[in-house]
């Protein structure tokens, strides 16, 4: 089976408060600066703000 061709791709959400990461996908053509979200952080026990790393 190969893999889609389009336009997402995977990137990591890297916490701004500790080492914890999720990995989301995101549109490469609707977004092409870097993704930042809130999102809950469970070494903090808190929702901080989330960027976008490589």
């Amino acid at each position: 089976m190969m893999a889609k061709s389009g336009n997402r791709i995977i990137v990591k959400l890297k916490s701004t408060q500790s080492a914890y990461c999720y990995t989301t996908t995101k549109n490469k053509r609707n977004t092409p600066g870097k993704l930042a979200l809130r999102k809950y952080d469970p070494i903090v026990r808190k929702h901080v703000l989330f960027r976008e790393s490589k």
